[in-house]
């Protein structure tokens, strides 16, 4: 066993990185409230966009169609780009390299060569690591706002019109509630007009005509997407950071517990020895 210097020098060491994990703790769940509250009003705007653009879609005929819903046409895959939204630090579970496994799923599945578009240190780590090809990296701030999106949606609609990329993908941790956060792999660009005829018709009159709205509305659809994808990501790391910094902290008290058990098991050992050679003296004097 262990001396009781030594565990006494275990137990601060151990007390110390709880109050970190602590105070990481409380820091991510104050990020995380606003994160999660972002994520949730964008999503209502994402799923508003996207029934207005099925309904513009459903209306035209295919000759009204304006040069911008190109980024609808689908075309024979030559070349794929993916997306790939992480955080830019760790410590926040099983979030970075669940995300991960599924983009290198995407990247060995695909039929055609896949060049990457790194939101987050952690992915461009993970592409520059695997030998994949690495098209640009971004990074977004704990608190991203729409101006910050802008230039990967302008970089991912360039790659498209210019067919440097015939299909887009885009990878990022879907928030689903604070304990459970899911890996999404999917398609971006050409806009999967299939899942736009599930959407519900609607009765809405457009002004100055469906051809002129649909013109604006595709991009800014493609920016809308990005962008909320982007607080998904972001509202998913607070929350696996918030829950790992509390396990961590458990852990530690725990720890804890079992070394103050340990030391007070060496203590009366040592007593005892200490009492054992007391009486050994006393009678070899009396005798």
């Amino acid at each position: 066993m262990p001396s009781t210097r030594e565990l006494r020098r275990r137990i601060r060491s151990v007390k110390n990185i709880s109050k970190v994990t602590n105070a990481m703790q409380f820091i991510a769940a104050s990020k995380m409230r606003r994160a999660q509250q972002a994520a949730s009003e964008g999503r209502a705007y994402a799923e508003k966009i996207e029934d207005v653009l099925a309904d513009l879609v459903r209306g035209l005929d295919p000759e009204d169609l304006p040069p911008e819903a190109a980024l609808l046409a689908g075309r024979p895959v030559r070349k794929t780009l993916l997306v790939l939204i992480t955080p830019d630090r760790g410590l926040c579970g099983g979030l970075v390299s669940n995300i991960l496994r599924v983009a290198g799923q995407a990247i060995q599945e695909s039929q055609s060569p896949v060049a990457t578009v790194s939101v987050g240190r952690k992915g461009e780590t993970f592409i520059v690591r695997t030998g994949g090809e690495l098209k640009a990296a971004f990074r977004i701030s704990d608190r991203p706002q729409f101006a910050e999106t802008t230039p990967i949606t302008r970089l991912v609609v360039e790659e498209f019109r210019a067919q440097g990329a015939d299909r887009v993908l885009i990878a990022y941790s879907d928030f689903v509630n604070t304990a459970v956060q899911r890996p999404v792999v999917r398609q971006l660009l050409p806009v999967q007009q299939g899942d736009l005829q599930d959407i519900t018709p609607a009765d809405y009159i457009y002004e100055p005509g469906p051809g002129a709205v649909l013109e604006r509305l595709v991009p800014r659809y493609i920016e809308t997407e990005v962008y909320h994808a982007v607080l998904e990501a972001v509202a998913s790391e607070h929350s696996a950071r918030m829950v790992a910094m509390q396990k961590a902290t458990d852990a530690s008290d725990e720890f804890v517990m079992d070394l103050t058990l340990d030391l007070n098991k060496a203590r009366q050992e040592q007593i005892t020895s200490e009492l054992l050679d007391i009486v050994g003296g006393v009678n070899a004097v009396q005798a």
